[in-house]
């Protein structure tokens, strides 16, 4: 077998075990099979394919041996693509077989721990005080926007009960295991071991980064909470009044201009107009709330995209919200997270290289340049202009500017305590793995995520206890969410380039091929530093996401109204095609499709909310 070959043969290998894990990932996930035990099986089998050592060997082997194809563009095709499999597999492998054992231990035992949390019923009061069962999307929401104090409150201690569940329920357990398995590979703990393989830095490194923004935002933080405790009293600092304390008023007057029903022909229509091209993928939708499905939105490619020897393979991607139309607050969070999974969609669809391996979520491809994908695309919806463009009553009536003004003035302050709250949960999630065996007690987890949430938020506890999150349970998302916040950061370097450039990101038909060339086209074959310094010119630098923190009400709103007169003296550009084959489910149940065409799609969703949900 010639190196050519080889990789031919590598890519197909792959792809069929890939896909056949994934399909379970889905179904598992969207609580439409309970096939668990198939589940596992095909996550292990993925998981030993790409942590095999042996294949790090063959590959430089194959290496050698591709020095010697004579035709240059065979040769350099080549060596691409198997250098792009030595950096996956160098990424995934685990050497010894204690550490394997370890490996597919925690595969089954995190695949144990999932059922039974997907099983585990969540219920809050309502306001007829009456027990209701609520997702995590519900609950949040909930405390978010509910009017009543005790149903927030209700909602707010199901998630604390939810913590003290999974410290009942195998928490602790999967804590030990993670880091067995890491120090059977040499590193102190799974949290060092999880930063080595997604960001390619180690733990103090990254810490560097996340000090000098605690640092920067640490007072702007502190005297948002010292004035809404001045203006509404201590008890807004509470972890279920806090949010709503801000925002409830405000996201609430937004709510008839951003009905969930519209989200769909929203994001065609934005994206559209972006000129973002989806190179012919095939888009799987399930944008509804039901019990058993997994309670965050999320995307994954069952087929990533890549050039088979200079044929183009298009991606397969699913991606999924957690929408209750007819809860408020749900339209806008529905559509943020419609934008914001379509945007790791619309990257994974387009990675032009020719092998699998450079188009898809796991190492080597860093967590904080694939959320800088998704959150770049979901940060437009906070922009005075798409607001104008997009936020439309039923009566087709715009915004009003002193909506957009509300908004700013409850969500400005306390910008940087949003990030914060990305900031705190690997300040804690380093602090619990760096915990002995003896330490790690129910009393002493709980101690120490209420003391991270003081240190990093400012509250005694978090609207979103640290351990209600899901990512800390999952497998891939475990210790890697401190990337959401090193994407934020390239986010709005990103933005800032782009108003330089040309003065507005709304409807900009020039944005959508510039990300596809610098950021998309190659994959994880450039490093995030890499592809921001391709489009941008200057390396990574947090100041911007910063700086924009720390802004006052005042010049967030005049930068916004500068937004808003920019409309009128540009005109608006052609929806472009997304060039993909889309259907939108729940569950097993076909709900829409752009068969016959996108409009044809959007009416087709908006009839099904309407008539479902009444709205």
């Amino acid at each position: 077998m010639t190196a050519t070959e080889y990789l031919n043969d590598l890519n197909q290998r792959y792809l069929t075990i890939h896909r056949t894990k994934e399909d379970f990932f889905w179904e598992t996930y969207m609580g439409i099979s309970d096939d668990h035990d198939g589940s596992t099986k095909a996550q292990t089998e993925w998981t030993n394919f790409l942590s095999n050592a042996d294949q790090i060997a063959e590959i430089k082997h194959q290496l050698e041996a591709a020095e010697s194809i004579l035709d240059d563009a065979e040769k350099k095709a080549t060596q691409i693509g198997l250098n792009g499999w030595l950096n996956t597999f160098q990424a995934h492998a685990i050497e010894g077989n204690e550490a394997q054992a370890l490996k597919n231990q925690l595969i089954e035992f995190e695949a144990g721990l999932f059922e039974r949390k997907q099983n585990h019923v969540l219920t809050f009061t309502d306001e007829h005080g009456k027990q209701v069962e609520g997702s995590l999307p519900v609950l949040a929401s909930t405390i978010r926007t509910n009017n009543h104090e005790d149903v927030r409150q209700s909602a707010h201690q199901a998630l604390l009960g939810l913590e003290q569940w999974l410290l009942q329920n195998g928490f602790i357990e999967l804590i030990k295991l993670r880091n067995q398995f890491a120090r059977s590979l040499g590193y102190d703990t799974f949290f060092d071991y999880s930063v080595v393989k997604t960001e390619k830095m180690t733990s103090d490194e990254l810490f560097a980064i996340l000090d000098d923004f605690e640092a920067r935002t640490r007072d702007t933080n502190l005297a948002s909470l010292a004035n809404l405790a001045k203006e509404k009293g201590d008890n807004a600092l509470t972890g279920h009044n806090f949010v709503y304390s801000y925002s409830g008023d405000a996201m609430r007057d937004l709510d008839p201009y951003v009905p969930f029903s519209k989200s769909l022909r929203r994001w065609v229509e934005s994206f559209g107009r972006l000129n973002i091209d989806y190179s012919g993928a095939e888009l799987t939708l399930d944008l509804l709330d039901r019990k058993g499905k997994y309670p965050n939105g999320f995307c994954h490619g069952p087929i990533p995209s890549f050039y088979n020897q200079n044929e183009w393979v298009a991606a397969k991607v699913n991606f999924t919200s957690n929408a209750k139309p007819d809860q408020v607050g749900s339209g806008y969070s529905g559509i943020n997270t419609l934008f914001h999974e379509g945007g790791h969609a619309a990257h994974f669809a387009n990675v032009k290289m020719n092998a699998p391996c450079f188009s898809q979520e796991f190492a080597p491809t860093s967590m904080a340049y694939a959320e800088t994908q998704s959150m770049f695309c979901d940060s437009l919806l906070n922009d005075a202009d798409w607001l104008k463009q997009y936020a439309l009553d039923a009566q087709g009536n715009p915004v009003p500017d002193d909506v957009i003004k509300a908004m700013i003035n409850s969500r400005q302050p306390f910008a940087a305590f949003s990030e914060r709250s990305i900031l705190v949960v690997p300040y804690f999630e380093r602090a619990l793995y760096q915990l002995s065996d003896e330490e790690l007690t129910p009393e002493r987890i709980t101690a120490l995520a209420r003391q991270c949430e003081k240190q990093i938020l400012g509250l005694e506890c978090s609207p979103r206890p640290l351990m209600a999150i899901p990512h800390l349970v999952s497998d891939e998302a475990a210790c890697a969410y401190h990337g959401y916040l090193l994407a934020h950061m390239a986010v709005y370097q990103t933005r800032a380039y782009f108003l330089d450039k040309f003065g507005y990101l709304t409807d900009n038909p020039e944005i959508g091929p510039l990300l596809a060339q610098h950021y998309w086209h190659s994959g994880n074959q450039l490093s995030h530093n890499e592809t921001i310094v391709s489009l941008t010119g200057e390396g990574f630098n947090a100041k911007y996401l910063a700086d924009a923190c720390n802004l006052s009400s005042e010049e967030a709103w005049a930068a916004q109204q500068e937004k808003i007169a920019g409309l009128a003296t540009r005109q608006q550009a052609e929806i472009a095609s997304l060039n993909a084959t889309i259907k939108v489910v729940d569950g097993n149940k076909e709900l829409a499709s752009n068969q016959e065409s996108d409009e044809g799609m959007c009416d087709q969703f908006e009839a099904y909310i309407k008539e479902t949900y009444g709205c």
